[in-house]
């Protein structure tokens, strides 16, 4: 398969992959904390990303394990935690519109630090899509209890997150594997994961016993062989086969599909709701638009 045919696949399969990851972390609450899920998460990925990739450890550079790090915990570590934390409020669905944001920071991230140009419908697109945000998280319309609509800003800092590692793994993780860099980006934050679990009141014991937990935990493994640990590695050489912002494309679709879950699980989506994300991906469409010249050679 060429790469041009490849990125497309990949675009739409991912899509669909983490589209699907917000009902699973809404399920997994059912029965965990946000800490106990965001840290079993990365336990699970990390157990099964060691099986699959242990051999691609020798091919990582030693100066590139600074980076990555970094790209651990920025497009890992704090997004599990902030998007756990989320839904135990916001719907999923919602979670998932507001990470449609990570292109336009992406965008920004890449005119600040790596000298990017950026066009004037660019521009515009940053601010339908900041308009949208602010409609999308105002308590007015949010399908979060009163006064506890900010927690909808928790997916707002995670979608930076996102962008921030986005550009790492394009500028700075370029030659590293796909599977390389996932498995470097596990072995970095589960150390800290297990010291993040080792402080909540989660037991072996009650985990064997609780009927809740035990499906909440199965919801988790599915997540993380699939919506992390498989798809990080997809997503990885996605970056490295196209360009950063195509790259982080696939979330003008996994919201769709989010949606869609979400309303087959008994969510509502208001009219407010559907203009906010509207404007949210009229505004990422614009954001992310390239000159043709750029396009042809992604």
């Amino acid at each position: 398969m060429n790469n041009k045919l490849k990125k497309w696949v990949y675009l739409l399969v991912l899509s669909f992959i983490w589209g699907s990851s917000y009902i699973l972390i809404k399920k997994g609450l059912v029965g965990l904390t946000p800490l106990q899920l965001g840290s079993i998460r990365i336990v699970f990925t990390f157990l099964i990303l060691l099986l699959m990739g242990f051999r691609s450890l020798r091919q990582i550079p030693r100066k590139k394990w600074g980076w990555l790090a970094l790209s651990g915990f920025l497009g890992t570590f704090f997004p599990n935690y902030l998007f756990a934390f989320a839904e135990t409020t916001i719907d999923s669905s919602i979670a998932a519109v507001l990470n449609g944001l990570t292109p336009l920071f992406t965008l920004i991230m890449g005119v600040l630090f790596f000298g990017a140009q950026i066009l004037k419908k660019q521009v515009l697109g940053v601010l339908i899509g900041f308009v949208g945000t602010l409609i999308l998280v105002s308590e007015g319309i949010s399908s979060a209890q009163a006064g506890k609509s900010i927690y909808a800003f928790l997916v707002v800092i995670a979608a930076f997150c996102y962008a921030l590692n986005v550009n790492i793994l394009k500028y700075r993780l370029q030659h590293v594997s796909a599977m390389g860099i996932a498995l470097g980006n596990f072995i970095a934050i589960v150390v800290p994961a297990i010291l993040v679990l080792c402080f909540t009141s989660f037991s072996i014991r009650e985990a064997t016993e609780n009927v809740e937990i035990q499906k909440s935990l199965g919801y988790l493994l599915v997540l993380a062989l699939f919506g992390t640990a498989i798809a990080k590695v997809m997503f990885n050489e996605l970056v490295a086969i196209s360009s950063a912002v195509f790259s982080i494309s696939i979330t003008y679709l996994l919201p769709i599909v989010a949606i869609a879950w979400g309303i087959l699980d008994g969510e509502t989506f208001g009219v407010l709701q559907w203009a906010a994300c509207g404007l949210i991906l009229i505004g990422v469409a614009l954001a992310t638009e390239r000159k043709k010249r750029e396009l042809q050679k992604n």
